[in-house]
């Protein structure tokens, strides 16, 4: 979502499992959309603003401590389309109190823009017209209506699909002028198989986004975890989350990341460039090819605050659309785990024996990090780390608790 004033471009990325003949999708939109309005973007943009701003890993390698021992630093820091519509197609269509506003074809999908007056009118039709409508589906509809909503219906144009040579479903945009900034989310949980999970990249001139109407919380980061982990890391992610999740009784919205596009540090990715932001609509930037800014350089794309909220929702405990307002804060956050791989090098000094001793502490530490992130037992965790994990490890003398209880 690009936002500025009451600007707003969207482009909108699915997962959609069936055949492309089945797809449609229905989005509630604030206002009339004219054909200009509507573009099929680039799926290669998305993944790369994915990748620039998704939770990482960082690794650091501890010094020589023979050499010298080093404090670990822990900072880091337009209606033209109506007269295409069938005449009796159309006297149906009014019948049951559904308007067709606009009727384009935009690459490989067929757009139509409706209103109407009642939603079991529009549902009646959308059924008619071969769109599978799910059970639920009219009273989401209302609300919509008496809010004065249009609704975006995106069908896939299989002959057009094939002309263009597309074996996937690009992303859709839309560009409009609203005072609402939102995101519909209920109408799509009607006929959702369990949670869904959503991925909002907001870019924004001044600082970033939040929601209004539920909790924005910030994911625990800059902790140490053990090195085992690396190889391991999207199954950590998924259940770290999960957990926040449940800790917050699946009401939150959790920000993954916030940073202004004009530098990084330490960047997971490179950062996006001026023509492949105007691709995402960033339309303060300027029009391609006038020698604009590109990438993070001095001088480079500023006034491009990147937002990443991450939400798992279900109509049970997310009944309302997602609303959301720019704040003037640009404090940086990145949801990120440390590695530190211990020195492996020359043991025999007198500095190594505390050097040791640090280590183990620090090892036990990880281990107990990463059961309070995920929930998985602490003992299948210093398994997999190996190593020594007796009571009286080398150099270490055990405390008076631990001779009673064993931990």
């Amino acid at each position: 979502m690009v936002r500025d004033g009451d600007r707003t471009v969207l482009t909108m990325s699915n997962d959609y499992e069936g055949e492309p003949d089945e797809f449609a999708m229905v989005v509630p939109v604030p206002t009339l959309l004219q054909k200009g309005q509507i573009h099929v973007g680039d799926r290669a943009v998305l993944d790369h603003l994915d990748a620039y701003s998704a939770p990482r890993l960082v690794e650091y390698f501890d010094e020589d401590p023979c050499r010298r021992m080093v404090a670990e630093e822990r900072a880091m820091m337009a209606p033209q389309a109506m007269g295409m519509a069938d005449r009796a197609s159309v006297a149906r269509a009014k019948s049951l109190g559904v308007t067709i506003e606009a009727k384009y074809t935009v690459g490989e999908y067929d757009i139509l823009i409706l209103s109407a007056k009642q939603s079991g009118g529009l549902e009646t039709w959308l059924t008619e017209n071969g769109y599978t409508v799910p059970r639920g589906a009219r009273r989401v509809l209302a609300s919509y209506m008496r809010q004065g909503m249009k609704f975006f219906v995106a069908k896939v144009n299989l002959g057009e699909q094939r002309r263009l040579g597309f074996a996937y479903l690009r992303p859709l945009q839309m560009a409009y002028e609203s005072p609402k900034f939102m995101l519909p989310l209920r109408l799509g949980m009607v006929n959702a198989h369990g949670a869904q999970e959503l991925f909002v990249y907001a870019i924004t001139k001044n600082g970033r986004v939040e929601t209004t109407n539920y909790r924005t919380v910030r994911l625990p980061e800059g902790m140490d975890i053990p090195e085992y982990v690396k190889d391991d890391f999207p199954r950590f992610y998924r259940a770290l989350f999960t957990r926040q999740v449940e800790s917050e009784n699946r009401e939150a919205v959790f920000l993954e990341y916030a940073w202004n596009m004009s530098w990084c540090d330490p960047c997971a990715a490179d950062p996006l460039t001026a023509d492949e932001l105007r691709a995402l609509g960033v339309f303060w930037l300027g029009s391609p090819g006038a020698g604009g800014p590109q990438g993070f350089a001095p001088g480079g794309a500023q006034n491009t605050f990147i937002t990443r909220l991450h939400v798992r929702y279900d109509a049970a405990h997310f009944p309302e659309d997602l609303v959301f307002q720019e704040t003037a804060d640009q404090t940086n956050f990145q949801a990120r785990y440390v590695l530190r791989h211990p020195w492996k090098g020359d043991t025999t000094c007198e500095a190594y024996r505390e050097y040791s001793r640090s280590v183990r502490e620090r090892r036990t530490k990880e281990a107990e990090t990463l059961a309070s992130l995920t929930g998985w037992d602490v003992a299948s965790i210093r398994r997999k780390m190996g190593g020594d994990w007796s009571d009286t490890g080398p150099g270490k003398q055990p405390q008076w608790w631990e001779q009673m209880w064993h931990n």
